[in-house]
């Protein structure tokens, strides 16, 4: 058991909260105590659900015993309620991406280094056991030296599902911000940071129809082509769109020297199996996963918290989320400049889970 536990408070009841409230409820160090949310009656809901107080978002961050605030708002207001937070004397954990601007994303990690905060971000799903054993094979060489990966996120975009997906389409959404999360930081994972991008970015359709009937206008691109070039010489090629109605392209995979990895879905809710081919040796061998099954969503809020307790930098940091929303930016800057972006910010590539982590323990 964890030396302490940290009072956990969530703002925002939206979608994404079961997985948040389950991933707080999964691991020793955290102990969900409070929700918020500008839907009272919607955060009263929650909060019977679940055996928790429900408050307001002023209330949750004057409430001195909260320890870690959990920011689940929209992107637009991310950084508005981290810096509230942080101001609090709170640490922070924020859904992906950290801010919609790299301006707002740097107030927060300097207020937050200052005031001897942590900042966490989403996504933590590099950090679940398929993604933790394709990072293995990787630093294992099974495939040898990296030489080069691919990305794909492609459907018709959240408007058919999503109870409330205008936002998706406006300033600061759009599949970059939304799903680029996932892909970058996951290739930051596996290959460290990114030097340079290059990129097209558009809106291939000026409206959008939600599923009940309101029309959306788009401000925000919709498709992305791109290059990341990594610092270790690696390239990646990453596609993001909300313009694709099907397709058979690879979510991702990873070509080495000797052999291909092909890795699982990084959103993390189709988790399908990490592969490795080797010629001559190996027809698509599906690799076993020596890590905990039951890791989800939340494993990166634990592990910034048990960061806290030992000292010790947490994986899903604020730091890597800044070198993420830095990159995302750089598709759009460079298809407006017609070069390519050379990024201003690195990060660590995150260290890696032990084997010696438990289901509700992390090493």
């Amino acid at each position: 058991m964890p030396e302490k536990k940290f009072n956990v408070g969530l703002i925002g009841v939206g979608n994404i909260s079961p997985a948040y409230i389950k991933g707080c409820r999964a691991f020793d160090v955290l102990n969900l105590v409070a929700c918020a949310d500008l839907d009272m009656a919607k955060a009263h809901q929650v909060a019977a659900d679940n055996g928790i107080a429900a408050c307001s978002v002023q209330d949750l961050l004057d409430d001195p015993n909260i320890e870690i605030v959990v920011n689940l708002t929209i992107p637009a207001v991310h950084a508005e309620i981290s810096l509230q937070a942080l101001h609090k004397g709170k640490h922070v954990y924020s859904e992906k991406p950290l801010a919609i601007s790299l301006s707002d994303a740097k107030a927060m990690l300097d207020l937050a280094q200052s005031n001897g905060l942590r900042v966490g971000c989403a996504p933590d799903t590099f950090l679940f056991g398929q993604h933790q054993t394709a990072r293995k094979a990787l630093d294992d060489g099974l495939i040898g030296a990296p030489v080069a990966a691919v990305g794909f996120h492609a459907q018709h975009g959240p408007e058919r599902w999503h109870p409330n997906p205008d936002f998706f389409y406006a300033h600061g959404g759009g599949p970059m911000l939304d799903m680029g999360p996932y892909y970058v930081t996951c290739l930051v994972n596996l290959f460290g940071a990114v030097a340079r991008v290059s990129g097209v970015a558009r809106a291939s359709f000026p409206t959008r129809t939600a599923g009940d009937g309101h029309s959306i206008p788009v401000s925000t691109p919709t498709h992305y082509t791109g290059v990341l070039e990594f610092e270790s010489g690696v390239s990646a090629t990453l596609i993001t769109s909300f313009d694709v109605w099907g397709h058979k392209l690879p979510i991702m995979e990873v070509y080495g020297a000797s052999g291909t990895l092909t890795i699982p879905d990084p959103n993390g809710f189709h988790p399908t199996e990490t592969r490795l081919y080797v010629p001559d040796k190996h027809d698509w061998e599906v690799l076993p996963i020596p890590y905990p099954a039951e890791w989800a969503r939340g494993i990166g809020l634990a592990d910034m918290a048990h960061g806290i307790l030992e000292g010790r930098p947490h994986r899903a940091s604020g730091q890597l989320a800044y070198h993420v929303l830095e990159v995302m930016l750089a598709f759009e800057q460079a298809y407006n400049s017609g070069s390519y972006v050379t990024l201003g910010s690195r990060c660590e590539r995150p260290a890696a889970l032990s084997l010696d982590s438990t289901a509700r323990l992390l090493v």
